[in-house]
This record gives structure tokens, C-alpha cells and sequence, in this order.
């Protein structure tokens, strides 16, 4: 039953989050170890506050260790309560009696005051803080990738895409300055997060601590500080059981970093397609292969990462129906309902970061390719700005002013075929507008791509210098480069 239990978060259905680190962050053992260091840490705090026997924290601190418990069994009987701190402690308290040889009644010490949901809602929050750390460090690194990427294209030309169709001259580097924009923003909001301790008793009165505080210095509220000072997580000042920002922020955070990653995923995927061919996904030994076509490169970092940004908003969604709807002051089914929602979004924010880091560190930029397809529009455009330029410039004709006259020129250059129609636009512009009012030299200049980048380079500079704390690269969270 213990080798079913952790295969079960194995990912074989979930290739985007089947990774060694993210098993190890959110997975059922993760999870476990999460509650019993909820239960480790309180009963460290309640002997430090004479609330609980000398010696006591030892004895729960050594079996608070994870692998003690079978976590199939216990996955099993949590079905008897609603919940899995019912039955784990059942098991935790077992293993103090066996351990406390010294008879120092550390049993005292375990749950004392304690709700479920007090534990189950502490340790989700523990175990996010973890995984958030853990996709920050890879987002770091990513939202770094892509500012150098946007600093080396900066003059880069492409095309720039509006409902599939090209619109106007465009620069590389304002494109991945605005992938690193939708990451660090994402970031600056994931790293802006609190996970505050969970404290509250039976039913959110603290009743019970009330009245194991009785005629001592300590208060409900002091235990709650210091416990949120013995896991490194944010005091709160009331209960928040029933009040779930906590956990829909969390949501939200995560969501928007998956957001980001889903948009240049669907770029990447784009623009690696053979006949844009603009850039390609990092190589690596046996990624990409397809398992009947020998030749094939498949982008799967992108592909991975969109399917995790895929799911994020109904993952989310799930989350603010279950705090839409967290009737009385313990549901019946919606607090439920958030434990696999959130632990999934962790799951595939920490497999997406990863993989979109080497991705973003990796990523192969081809600016001939780029010019190519800039080109295949041809003058038409820069329709815009000769426009702009020229008509004021026009005298009316047979009734039409210069911008019609203009668009007319337009018109007529898309009704012939796109391989002449770059030909076909010069000519017509050329007669459409006499050289007295414009020359040839500046008929030129108004159709060279790099004369209307607008504000591309200022643009992408003001973006990386909005967040400066992502420009520069960072380890991941074990002090490594993640690959």
C-alpha cells in the first residue's frame, strides 16, 4: 500500500509536472510532512509557553518524521472524517505513546486547542510558501533569459502579428521585452504573497484556547504569532477560516504566472512552426521525437507549458467557487473541493517554471527568418505611416483628399496577386504622389521598416527597467542551475 501511494504522484498523466522537485514540494508525502510539522511546531510552542510538559516538543518533533506513516492508509481512513488530520493524528499520538519513554506526557502537547482545519489549512500553506519559493527561483531565472534576449534583439527586425495577419515593422526585442513584462509582473505579484498561520479551534472562537491559556501570560493570539514565527509563515490577526483570500490570492498569483508562460508558449509554438521558422525550442537528447516519425522536433517545453496554462483558470475558478460558497462556519464540501484544486496549481505552476526556464535560457533566435517573412508583406507595410507622412501633403482630386486617395492606392495594390503586389504599391505610390512633394530619397525612407518602429526601443527599455529585480539572474531553489 505505501509503494501505491506514492506512485499515485508519479505524473504519468501529467507530463508537465512529472518531475523529481515537484513531487518532493507538493506531492502526498509532501503534504504529510506538512501537517505533522504543524503538529511539531505547536507543541514546540506550547512548551515554550509552559502549556505543555517539558521535553514534550522533543519527543513529538522525532515522531513527526514523514516516514513513519503509511500514507495509503491513511489517504483510506481519511474518508471516515472528511479530512486526512483526523486519522494522522490518530497515528501521531500512537507514536508519542511509544516514544515517550521518559513518561514526560508529551501526549499533552499534541492538538491541544487545535481544530482540523486549523492544521490542514496551516500546512497547505506551508507547503505553498515552499512551491512558491521554488517557482520564483525558476521564474527569475526566466524573467532574466528573456531581458537579455530583448537587450540582444533590440534592433532586430520582424513583423509584428495583429488577428493573424501582418500589421507593421516590429522588433524582436520589443517582443520578448514584452514576454519578460507579462513574466515579472506575474512574479512581482507571486512574490508579494502572505501565507498566514491558520488558528481559530472548533468553531472560530477559540474557545478552547481561551481556556488553556486561563491565568497564564500567553493568549490564543500569542500561541498563533509564535507558531507563525516557528514556520516561517505571516501571523494573522483573526481567524480566516471562512475567509479565503488567502487561498484565492494564492490562486490568482499562480494562475497569472501560468497565464504568462501559456501567451509566449503559444508565441513559441507559432513561431517555431517550419514555415515561420523564427525560433526554435532548446535541443536536447530524446526530446521532441515523435514515436512514428523519425524526423520530427516537437516544441514540447511549449507544448508542456501551455497544457499546465491551460488548465490554471478552471483550477482557479474551482478555488473562488469554493470561497463563493463556504457556508456556516465550516462547509460541507467547498473547503474540500480547494485541496486538490490548489495543490494542483502549485503542482503545474513548479512543472511549467522549470520547463519554461530551460526554454527561455535556451531559446534559438533566427533574425534571417525573421527579415524573410518581414519582407513577404512588402512595402504595403509601411501603409500607416506613408499615410500619415504623405497624405496632409496631397492636393485634393477628382473630390478625394489625400487619405483617400491614399487608401485608393491601397485598394488597388491588393487586388492583384501578393507576389506582385510589392511592385505593384511602389508603382502606384510613385504615381500617386509627385516627386515635387515628395522625392525619391524620402519615398524610400517611408518605406524602409526600421523608419516606423515607433517608440519599440524606448518601450522595451522602460519595461526592464520597471522591474529591475528580475532583470539579473538568480539560482533556483536549491542553489543550482535547473535543467
Amino acid at each position: 500500500m505505501r509503494g501505491f501511494a506514492e506512485e499515485a504522484d508519479a505524473g504519468l498523466l501529467s507530463p508537465v509536472s512529472a518531475s523529481p522537485l515537484v513531487a518532493a514540494l507538493t506531492g502526498d508525502r509532501a503534504v504529510l510532512a506538512a501537517i505533522l510539522a504543524i503538529e511539531s511546531g505547536w507543541a514546540a510552542v506550547l512548551e515554550k509557553a509552559g502549556l505543555a510538559p517539558a521535553g514534550s516538543a522533543a519527543v513529538v518533533a522525532s515522531a513527526a518524521e514523514a516516514g513513519r506513516y503509511d500514507l495509503a492508509d491513511i489517504a483510506l481512513r481519511a474518508q471516515g472524517g472528511g479530512n486526512p488530520v483526523i486519522p494522522l493524528l490518530a497515528d501521531l499520538r500512537k507514536q508519542v505513546a511509544a516514544l515517550d519513554t521518559a513518561g514526560v506526557g508529551a501526549g499533552k502537547a499534541v492538538h491541544t486547542s487545535l481544530t482540523s482545519q486549523d492544521v490542514l489549512d496551516t500546512a497547505l500553506m506551508l507547503l505553498a510558501r515552499n512551491t512558491v519559493h521554488a517557482v520564483l527561483a525558476d521564474l527569475h531565472g526566466t524573467a532574466a533569459a528573456l531581458a537579455a534576449v530583448a537587450e540582444q534583439h533590440a534592433d532586430t527586425l520582424c513583423v509584428g502579428r495583429s488577428l493573424t495577419q501582418h500589421s507593421l515593422p516590429y522588433t524582436f526585442g520589443l517582443r520578448a521585452a514584452q514576454w519578460f513584462h507579462g513574466v515579472a509582473a506575474a512574479g512581482r505579484q507571486l512574490a508579494a504573497l502572505e501565507f498566514p498561520v491558520q488558528f481559530g479551534g472548533a468553531a472560530g472562537t477559540l474557545a478552547a484556547g481561551t481556556v488553556l491559556t486561563a491565568g497564564t501570560h500567553a493568549t490564543p493570539f500569542s500561541l498563533a504569532d509564535a507558531l507563525a514565527v516557528q514556520l516561517g509563515l505571516a501571523p494573522a490577526p483573526a481567524p480566516w477560516h471562512t475567509n479565503r483570500l488567502a487561498i484565492t490570492s494564492l490562486g490568482n498569483a499562480l494562475a497569472a504566472v501560468l497565464d504568462a508562460y501559456g501567451k509566449i508558449s503559444a508565441d513559441v509554438l507559432f513561431l517555431s512552426r517550419p514555415e515561420v521558422g523564427e525560433v526554435a525550442e532548446p535541443r536536447a537528447a530524446g526530446r521532441g521525437v515523435s514515436s512514428a516519425m523519425p524526423q520530427k522536433q516537437n516544441p514540447v517545453l511549449s507544448v508542456l507549458v501551455r497544457s499546465a496554462a491551460l488548465q490554471a483558470p478552471g483550477l482557479a475558478a474551482q478555488l473562488h467557487l469554493a470561497a463563493a460558497t463556504f457556508n456556516d462556519e465550516r462547509p460541507d464540501g467547498a473547503w474540500h473541493i480547494e485541496w486538490p484544486a490548489l495543490r494542483q496549481l502549485l503542482a503545474l505552476t513548479l512543472g511549467a517554471a522549470g520547463h519554461f526556464r530551460e526554454l527561455a535560457e535556451g531559446l534559438q533566435v533566427f533574425p534571417a527568418a525573421m527579415r524573410r517573412n518581414l519582407d513577404l508583406a512588402g512595402p504595403l507595410l509601411l501603409a500607416e505611416g506613408v499615410n500619415a507622412a504623405v497624405a496632409p501633403l496631397l492636393a485634393e482630386n477628382d473630390g478625394r483628399n489625400g487619405k483617400q486617395q491614399l487608401q485608393d492606392v491601397v485598394d488597388r495594390t491588393l487586388q492583384v496577386a501578393p507576389a506582385e503586389q510589392a511592385t505593384t504599391y511602389r508603382k502606384l505610390l510613385r504615381d500617386a504622389v509627385p516627386a515635387a512633394v515628395v522625392p525619391d530619397a524620402r519615398l524610400a525612407e517611408l518605406l524602409d521598416p526600421a523608419s516606423y518602429l515607433g517608440q519599440s526601443v524606448e518601450i522595451s527599455r522602460r519595461i526592464l527597467a520597471a522591474f529591475p529585480e528580475f532583470v539579473t539572474r538568480t539560482p533556483n531553489a536549491n542553489g543550482a542551475s535547473r535543467g
